[in-house]
């Protein structure tokens, strides 16, 4: 007969095992993630831009000045040092950015991103033709984005204005806005179909870690005058200060803005 005694010592040696057990059970599986914010900063010639000051001199030799910087990036894909691509999309795809506003310039993001070690990002510049559809936003200030319908809908990808000093001494607005563009016949008429001037953005150079539990900032700089330099010079004397109907133009901007974005690691 086994006595009290004996029983007790079973059950005791059971109950450890089944704790054992469970504990092992219970072991933390569940991918080990960190968080990422990106901020946004905007410089001319290695210093934070200065808003309506004429101290500026593009490669064209424009004085101008800029008084806003409004734009969109999406599609923003990291690239993990063993091949994998991570993509911020969970809970949006996009992110609107805007001098004026304070809180655009800093992008929390949302998604738990997989922890290691990161070589470079990328981002689109405004939307994809298929994503950039009319009235996807009903809200300002990305509502104020919106782009004619006559020209192709959508929304503005940027809106960067400000003034120059014409030959003259004169100084006239100019409004470099991208979105969607046309060609247009010898009379005028619009020549279909609409073009796409987004474009991706790729920053080589822009190794980062994510680490548990730990968020890691990340700034991307726009260096403005960069918009007028390369590969081509950008003469506000040749288009004028509106750029929205002037394809040719656009396209300009659009081929000058592989190297407007520079990147840093906040290690703060």
């Amino acid at each position: 007969m086994i006595t009290m005694k004996i029983k007790i010592s079973l059950f005791v040696l059971a109950a450890l095992m089944l704790v054992s057990c469970k504990k092992k059970d219970e072991t933390d599986t569940s991918p080990k993630t960190g968080k990422i914010s990106i901020s946004f900063e905007h410089f001319i010639s290695n210093q934070p831009a200065i808003v309506n000051d004429y101290i500026y001199t593009n490669a064209a030799g424009n004085v101008y000045s800029f008084f806003l910087v409004r734009y969109f990036i999406s599609d923003v894909e990291l690239y993990k040092s063993d091949g994998s691509v991570v993509k911020i999309d969970k809970w949006t795809d996009h992110f609107y950015v805007d001098t004026d506003i304070p809180h655009t310039l800093e992008w929390n993001v949302f998604d738990e991103i997989s922890i290691g070690n990161f070589d470079s990002l990328s981002f689109r510049f405004g939307f994809s033709d298929t994503k950039n559809q009319s009235f996807m936003f009903v809200n300002q200030p990305e509502s104020n984005m919106v782009w004619p319908e006559e020209l192709g809908g959508g929304y503005h990808y940027l809106q960067l204005e400000g003034k120059w000093i014409d030959p003259n001494g004169i100084k006239i607005g100019y409004a470099f806005h991208l979105g969607r563009g046309q060609h247009y016949d010898g009379s005028g008429n619009p020549v279909p179909p609409f073009i796409d001037n987004s474009f991706r953005v790729s920053l080589p150079n822009s190794a980062f870690s994510v680490e548990t539990d730990k968020t890691t900032k990340l700034t991307l700089r726009m260096n403005i005058e960069n918009w007028f330099e390369e590969p081509h010079l950008y003469d506000h004397n040749q288009w004028g200060g509106d750029i929205m109907q002037q394809q040719p133009a656009m396209l300009l901007a659009k081929e000058n803005g592989w190297n407007v974005f520079s990147f840093n690691l906040n290690n703060n």
